[in-house]
C-alpha cells in the first residue's frame, strides 16, 4: 500500500508539473497582432480612428484605445464598443474597430504632442490564461488650420497661359500652392527661385488657365496640413482673353496609310477594333491615345526639379516658319465628311527636313522615347513644374537624366508619330498641362510677370536661378 500511494503522489506530482509547465507556456505565446491604421502622423479638429486586431478566431477578451496628452487620458475605445464606435470582422482573425474622432469630443486636447495606446488581450488555455499585446505611437495634434498670405502683385494671365505667385504658408510644412478651378499646382521653397533670405515658409507655385478653362475660373492659393485643415487666399488678377483658331485638317489615305500604322506597331497595347479599317484606327489615335499620352506628360510633372533651373526667355526653333499655333481647334475630314475633332496643344514649327532641334532653355531631360502621337519625343524639366516638350523627331540625341543648356541638340526634326511632314511640335508645360509657348518665348513677359515677382520678395536684382 505505501509503494501505490508513493505511486499515486509522484503521478499527482507530474500532473501538477506538467500543468503547472503547461500553465507557464500558454502565458508565453503570442498576444494578439496589432494594426493601427488611424490615425497615422496627425491629427486635426476631426479624423478617425482605426485599428485591427488579430487573433484565432478573432477571440479578444479585451481591447481598448486611449490618446494620452500632458498627463490626461482620453478613451477612444473599449470593448464591447459603444453607438460611435463600429466594430468589423478583418479576415477570419481580425477585428477592425473604427470610428470619427472630434476634437470637440475631447475636452481638453489641445495642439502639440500627443500619444495613441492600444492594448489587447486574448484568452488561452480553455480561458484560463490571457496573453496581451500593446502598440503605441506619438502623432502631433493640430487644431487650428494653417495660414497663408499672398505676397506677390499684378498677376495677368492669357487665357491658355501662365503666372506665378509669391505667398507665404505656415508651418513650413504644409502642403500649398495654387488652385485654379478643379487643378492643383503645387508650391516650392522660395530659395529655389534665388529669393534672398527665404525660410521654409515663403513659396512660390507656378499656375495657368488651360484652353479649355472659362474665363472666370476661380483662382486661391491654398494650404493644407497633414490633419486636413485648410486654407485660401485670394489674390488681385486680371484675366486676358485669347482667340484660338479653329482649322479644318483633311485626311486622305495616303496619310492615314502612312502614319497609322507606324504608330500601331510602336503601341501594342491599344485598343483597335479593325486595324485594317483606317478611319477607325486613326479615330483610336487621335482620340484614347491622345488622352494617354496627355496623362503620361501629366504625371511626368511630378519629375520636376524644386529650383529654377532655366535663365532668360525660352529660345524658338531658329529661323522656323509657324504653321500651327497654340489651342487650335482642328475638325478632321475624310472624303469630305467630318470625322473628329481635337485641339491643337502646341506650335508646330517648320524650317527643313532633318534640322537640328535644340533645347529652349536649360534642364534636365525627364523623357527620351517614343510617345504615341507625338512620335519620337523629348521633354525637358525647367524645375518648379516648369517643363518644354520637343515632338515628331527622327532622332533623338539625349537619355532621361541629362543636363542639357540652352541651345544644346535634342534630336532632329522629323514626321514620326501623328505628323503630316517634317516639323517641330513645341509645347511649354505647366503642372504637366500644355500652355501657349509665346509668353515664355517673350523676354518681358519673363521679366514682368516672374523676375519682378522674385525681387520685390527679396531676390537679387538678376537672379533666375
Amino acid at each position: 500500500m505505501i509503494v501505490g500511494m508513493r505511486v499515486l503522489l509522484a503521478l499527482v506530482l507530474v500532473l501538477l508539473l506538467a500543468a503547472a509547465g503547461t500553465f507557464f507556456v500558454a502565458g508565453r505565446v503570442a498576444g494578439p497582432a496589432i494594426d493601427l491604421r488611424q490615425p497615422a502622423t496627425v491629427l486635426g479638429r476631426t479624423g478617425s480612428l482605426e485599428v485591427v486586431a488579430r487573433a484565432p478566431g478573432a477571440n479578444l477578451s479585451r481591447l481598448d484605445v486611449t490618446l494620452e496628452q500632458e498627463g490626461r487620458s482620453y478613451p477612444l475605445f473599449a470593448l464591447p464598443g459603444g453607438a460611435e464606435s463600429k466594430i468589423l470582422q478583418d479576415g477570419d482573425d481580425g477585428m477592425k474597430v473604427t470610428r470619427r474622432l472630434a476634437s470637440h469630443d475631447l475636452k481638453g486636447l489641445r495642439s502639440g504632442p500627443a500619444r495613441i495606446t492600444v492594448h489587447a488581450a486574448r484568452p488561452v488555455l480553455f480561458g484560463l490564461r490571457t496573453v496581451e499585446a500593446r502598440a503605441a505611437r506619438d502623432i502631433q495634434v493640430r487644431l487650428e488650420p494653417p495660414r497663408v498670405t499672398v505676397l506677390s502683385r499684378f498677376h495677368f494671365v492669357n487665357h491658355g497661359g501662365s503666372e506665378v505667385a509669391v505667398y507665404r504658408a505656415t508651418p513650413a510644412d504644409v502642403e500649398s500652392g495654387v488652385r485654379v478651378g478643379d487643378r492643383a499646382y503645387p508650391g516650392f521653397p522660395a530659395s529655389g527661385a534665388g529669393i534672398a533670405d527665404a525660410d521654409g515658409t515663403l513659396r512660390v507655385a507656378f499656375f495657368a488657365l488651360l484652353h479649355d478653362q472659362d474665363l472666370a475660373t476661380p483662382m486661391t492659393v491654398y494650404a493644407r496640413d497633414a490633419a486636413g485643415n485648410q486654407a485660401r487666399a485670394t489674390f488681385d488678377l486680371r484675366v486676358i482673353p485669347k482667340p484660338f483658331r479653329r482649322s479644318r485638317i483633311e485626311v486622305d489615305d495616303a496619310f492615314l496609310g502612312r502614319v497609322v500604322p507606324a504608330i500601331l506597331e510602336q503601341t501594342p497595347d491599344l485598343a483597335v477594333d479593325d486595324p485594317n479599317d483606317a478611319v477607325k484606327a486613326f479615330l483610336a489615335v487621335n482620340g484614347p491615345l491622345r488622352r494617354k499620352n496627355a496623362q503620361t506628360i501629366e504625371d511626368l510633372a511630378r519629375k520636376t526639379a524644386p529650383k529654377v533651373l532655366w535663365e532668360g526667355p525660352f529660345a524658338q526653333l531658329g529661323n522656323s516658319a509657324v504653321q500651327s499655333s497654340f489651342a487650335d481647334h482642328r475638325t478632321y475630314f475624310y472624303r469630305g465628311r467630318e470625322i473628329d475633332q481635337q485641339v491643337h496643344l502646341g506650335f508646330d514649327l517648320a524650317v527643313t527636313a532633318s534640322v537640328p532641334v535644340s533645347a529652349a532653355n536649360r534642364g534636365t531631360v525627364v523623357f527620351a522615347d517614343y510617345l504615341g502621337i507625338y512620335g519620337n519625343c523629348v521633354i525637358l524639366d525647367h524645375g518648379m513644374g516648369v517643363q518644354s516638350l520637343y515632338a515628331h523627331l527622327s532622332s533623338i540625341g539625349v537619355t532621361p537624366g541629362d543636363a542639357v543648356e540652352k541651345g544644346q541638340e535634342l534630336g532632329r526634326s522629323g514626321t514620326t508619330g501623328l505628323a503630316g511632314g517634317d516639323h517641330l511640335h513645341f509645347t511649354m508645360l505647366v503642372g504637366g498641362h500644355p500652355v501657349t509657348p509665346v509668353d515664355w518665348w517673350s523676354g518681358q513677359w519673363i521679366e514682368d510677370r516672374i523676375l519682378r515677382k522674385f525681387r520685390e520678395a527679396g531676390a537679387p536684382a538678376a537672379a533666375a536661378r
